[in-house]
């Protein structure tokens, strides 16, 4: 079949995408934002009355409902928001398809200062059947996209992005069949340090079309800024856990998390009436 040409949009169709990137990058900082007060809620609420050691140990608690859902859909707004370049897109992508695994599997300790609602058996039952759903889709997802690579041919970075998207499913599919319990146990934080990394990818990518979008080196650039807080954030809490702290977690969680909801903030405001870069 001959490639359709595709049509420039309307004035009124280019509108109607620029509000639906404002919205996917709104979406993601309020749901960002409830998170925040999830954790914060069960923390005084809880019977310790104290933080846990991480975030991700809040899947073992109340907040439970939210955490999977925030990170589900956070997913999905980052898989369906449009980057400005090939590579930001891609990269967009690949920590979308990542979080649904950082929501779904939960990390292995669920951290005792605080009453466990879930079982081993609960847990393994639940990751399962939630993982094999999302493979389902996520196959569905990738003929999908195969399909309409074949009618539109895309350029050299999305087959790329497409084919470690493939890549990740393939590992997925292999580990859980291989070996469940090693799956449910040890999949979130290779997951969640993917996730992050590839997100400090996409500030640093708006942090040079920033610059290029500028015509010169500004100080003004808050997506460098927030890049290299990003990894100094990281290797300061990687030094605190050298030294035994034992809420070096938490706070890198935290501070990844809030950096990431700053950067949608800021390319919100930049973008609001451009829609991409």
């Amino acid at each position: 079949m001959a490639d359709q040409k595709i049509q420039p949009l309307s004035t009124k169709e280019q509108e109607y995408a620029i509000k639906t990137w404002r919205y996917l990058r709104l979406a993601i900082i309020i749901l960002v934002s409830g998170l925040g007060v999830a954790v914060v809620y069960q923390t005084f609420h809880a019977p310790c009355k104290c933080f846990l050691t991480s975030i991700s140990a809040y899947y073992y608690t109340a907040a439970h409902g939210y955490f999977v859902g925030a990170l589900v859909s956070i997913g999905v707004c980052l898989f369906c928001l449009k980057g400005s370049t090939e590579w930001e897109d891609i990269f967009l992508n690949l920590a979308g398809l990542f979080a649904p695994i950082v929501a779904l599997v939960p990390t292995p300790d669920e951290d005792h200062a605080t009453a466990v609602l879930f079982t081993t058996r609960d847990i393994d039952v639940s990751v399962t059947n939630n993982i094999t759903a999302l493979l389902v889709a996520g196959a569905g997802g990738l003929l999908v996209a195969g399909g309409l690579s074949r009618r539109h041919r895309p350029k050299r970075p999305a087959w790329i992005g497409f084919a470690v998207a493939v890549l990740i499913w393939a590992v997925v599919l292999i580990w859980m069949a291989a070996d469940r319990s090693s799956f449910v146990g040890h999949a979130h934080i290779p997951a969640a340090a993917l996730m992050f990394s590839c997100i400090i990818v996409v500030v640093w990518l708006n942090a040079l079309g920033y610059k290029r979008k500028k015509g010169k080196p500004s100080l003004k650039n808050g997506y460098l800024a927030i890049a290299i807080a990003m990894i100094s954030s990281a290797a300061a809490m990687l030094i605190a856990k050298w030294a035994g702290w034992d809420y070096w977690l938490l706070v890198l969680e935290a501070a990844l998390i809030g950096l990431f909801a700053l950067f949608w903030v800021i390319q919100t405001i930049e973008l609001w009436h451009e829609g991409l870069r």
